[in-house]
């Protein structure tokens, strides 16, 4: 697939884009070029594209692996999506992106662009562990390896932070315009955080660079969803199939999305809402219905999915017991939530069902469960009272907590060898999970996992303790057949 292809092979005239993405300059470079963003905001540009010109186009970088340049620039950066659902497949061709630049191989490149006064955003889609947020303290992690190695080296960073004061740094000693940064993880709040780990990188190496930065630079907060499992072969063979052309860098998502804004740029953007985006002044109720109904849910059904031998989430919609399990999750969730205008959390809870139910998308339990220090605090623990709760209140909580712990067991008794993918990986399977509740939720609160007030939750951690003795002693599908008979 190359433009030149496009232009000359018979390629069905619906996948086409109605513009020639050369005729647009570059306005956006986005850290993390991987699927998601591909599928989301990568997807969402482009659609604003066809509607309203503008110089808007992506250069996309990614921060470790080649592979995504390797794979998107000998097809001049097009690539197919593959938008599924249960009544069929929409294939469209996306040139939104510009250029793809790995930022080991192209860093003086990258550098420039960022610096460049006709970049207006800088987008993120890199997940929580790879920027070095110390998240209790709101600054950044001095122990996290890139953060750690580009305070040594700011001249030459290799990480998220560490990137950003350095391209922010060369605008404001030229007089440059600020850039936006625009972060898209999965994150509360995550405009804030970004922003204090970026004012306290900048105090730690240029401090008369933080006044700058605090007049000039935006850091808007947003919520982002559309499930995007990875791509595989099959994902290329239908892209092939459907425009006739070898396309390395296909990638497959859901129908549904949202990207929900706080209207807050330092110097322009698309109109993204041309597209489907929202721009909105207050993000955070968004965020946290979308991280406790979707996320948290996905997680639990992820965790008990895979011991219980389902590989996608689809096939778990396919076991009565745990779709009350999700039902129950749901009901319990919706009652944390302030209201958010416009939104039913019963009818956006039936919505996610329908969606997790999506035959047509192969969205991987274990993908999912990786990573789950980083998630069980925002999804899971963030939703839980201080007071005010009850036994059956806290359960849904409890059981998908003992999932997670299960899971951090590595315990083959009910399901073959897997790895633990976690970046604390080698804490967590150091945990002494049948000892009691007390030192369950001590080992926990030493981590930095829990909070000080969920530590003393006894009525909480004595319900995860008999769920997960249960677990670790039994299959997970006999767990959960006891389990649907508790009483919410």
């Amino acid at each position: 697939m190359s433009l030149r292809l496009l232009k000359s092979a018979n390629v069905p005239r619906e996948y086409l884009s109605k513009y020639y993405t050369e005729d647009f300059g570059v306005g956006i470079v986005h850290l993390g070029l991987g699927s998601f963003h591909k599928a989301h905001q990568a997807a969402i540009t482009h659609e604003v594209l066809k509607k309203k010109p503008g110089d808007w186009r992506i250069v996309g970088v990614s921060l470790r692996s080649s592979n995504a340049s390797k794979d998107l620039m000998p097809q001049d950066c097009l690539y197919t999506l593959l938008s599924k659902s249960v009544s069929g497949t929409n294939h469209q061709i996306i040139g939104s992106i510009a250029k793809a630049l790995c930022l080991f191989d192209d860093f003086n490149e990258i550098l420039t662009t960022m610096v460049s006064p006709g970049t207006k955003i800088v987008s993120i889609t890199v997940t929580e562990k790879a920027y070095g947020f110390d998240r209790d303290k709101g600054r950044c992690d001095t122990s996290h390896s890139s953060i750690a190695h580009d305070l040594a080296n700011p001249d030459n960073p290799i990480g998220v932070i560490g990137l950003l004061v350095k391209a922010l740094k060369i605008r404001w000693e030229n007089n440059y315009p600020a850039f936006t940064i625009l972060c898209c993880d999965n994150l509360p709040d995550n405009g804030k955080m970004v922003r204090n780990a970026v004012m306290d990188f900048a105090n730690r190496t240029t401090p008369e660079l933080c006044s700058w930065i605090s007049s000039n630079v935006a850091f808007p907060s947003t919520m982002v969803d559309r499930i995007t499992p990875v791509p595989n072969a099959s994902t290329r063979e239908e892209a092939t199939t459907a425009t006739g052309l070898i396309d390395n860098a296909a990638v497959e998502t859901e129908v549904f999305f949202h990207w929900i804004i706080e209207d807050n740029f330092s110097s322009g953007r698309p109109d993204w809402d041309l597209a489907g985006a929202i721009f909105t002044k207050d993000v955070n109720k968004f965020e946290k219905m979308k991280l406790r109904m979707l996320n948290g849910t996905h997680s639990m059904l992820a965790y008990v999915g895979f011991h219980c031998g389902y590989k996608y989430v689809r096939d778990v919609m396919t076991d009565s017991r745990l779709v009350k399990l999700v039902e129950r999750h749901m009901q319990v969730v919706l009652t944390t939530l302030e209201p958010v205008e416009g939104i039913d959390f019963k009818v956006y809870a039936a919505d996610l069902i329908e969606r997790f139910r999506n035959t047509a998308i192969a969205h991987e339990t274990f993908q999912i469960a990786m990573d789950g220090s980083e998630k069980l605090p925002l999804r899971i623990f963030s939703a839980i009272p201080n007071t005010n709760y009850t036994k059956s209140f806290l359960r849904p909580f409890a059981f998908s907590t003992a999932a997670w712990l299960r899971h951090t067991s590595k315990s083959t008794h009910d399901c073959e060898a897997y790895n633990l993918r976690d970046p604390r990986a080698d804490e967590l399977i150091k945990l002494e999970l049948s000892e009691s509740p007390e030192i369950l939720s001590s080992q926990l609160l030493k981590l930095n996992l829990v909070t000080g007030e969920l530590a003393k939750n006894r009525l909480f951690w004595l319900q995860v303790y008999d769920v997960l003795q249960d677990m670790m002693n039994s299959s997970m599908s006999d767990v959960i057949s006891n389990e649907v008979l508790f009483e919410i």
